[in-house]
């Protein structure tokens, strides 16, 4: 791969519950298409030669293994939701492990995993390296620079990020007009759609649709997505050009 262009692959694309949803008889839930499989969301960056993961869901063994290289230099977390850190203890192999985060995640990361941050920790357990970032200053990962894309998960505030000529963000609601006004040309956009519907803490697709006109990327690329999102087939077919549904396992260059 030429390091000098970023690689995003998208790791997992489905919401919380995944797809297919458990107990669940919908045609896309029953889908053969494996386009229609959803694992909960994560993402991997690779970018002059470093390997950066995005999310670390409770899918995530099996979809780090997919890729045949388990090799990573960095985490990224977008928030404490469990479908975006339920997979933590996966990383118990990885030695000086750096995992970015805002305060608040910190925080709860400690009461969450208590266990792996007790005076005298059980042996065996993850050990975390755990890197604090905020909302606005762009920072050093693994010799990367990242910038800080704040917007809400309903009233929970989150980080999307944008890396190079890639900007990457899930499980938003409302993202400010400042934001969008930062972003608008840039080459990849990467964005939460939930379903059709309008819902208390995700963009729809109507809404996903309207965001990325105002950004104008040169193409965008819609994750984080329930059964509600409809046939992988089906609704691609309703997508302005530019604009398309992501899949498990979906690589894209930049």
């Amino acid at each position: 791969m030429d390091d000098n262009r970023l690689k995003i692959t998208i790791l997992g694309s489905g919401t919380s519950t995944g797809v297919p949803q458990i107990g669940c008889q919908c045609e896309v839930c029953q889908s053969s298409d494996p386009r229609d499989k959803r694992l909960r969301q994560s993402a991997l960056v690779e970018w002059h030669g470093r390997r950066i993961l995005i999310d670390c869901g409770p899918d995530f063994r099996q979809q780090i293994l997919s890729t045949g290289d388990a090799h990573l230099d960095a985490l990224l977390i977008t928030h404490i939701h469990y479908d975006h850190i339920g997979g933590l203890e996966e990383l118990r192999g990885f030695s000086n492990f750096p995992i970015y985060a805002r305060c608040d995640v910190i925080d709860a990361l400690h009461q969450r995993l208590s266990y792996c941050f007790s005076e005298h920790p059980y042996p065996g357990v993850p050990h975390y390296n755990l890197v604090e970032i905020n909302d606005k200053d762009p920072f050093d990962c693994a010799g990367i620079t990242v910038e800080l894309i704040p917007v809400f998960h309903y009233k929970l505030p989150i980080l999307g990020f944008k890396i190079g000529n890639l900007a990457y963000i899930t499980d938003c609601k409302t993202i400010a007009q400042e934001q969008i006004e930062r972003l608008r040309g840039v080459p990849l956009l990467v964005l939460n759609a939930l379903r059709f519907e309008e819902h208390i803490s995700h963009i729809s697709l109507s809404q996903a649709l309207e965001i990325i006109e105002q950004i104008n990327p040169d193409r965008a690329v819609l994750i984080h997505m329930s059964h509600k999102i409809g046939l992988h087939a089906e609704t691609s077919k309703l997508l302005p050009k530019g604009v398309e549904l992501a899949y498990d396992g979906m690589s894209i260059m930049v």
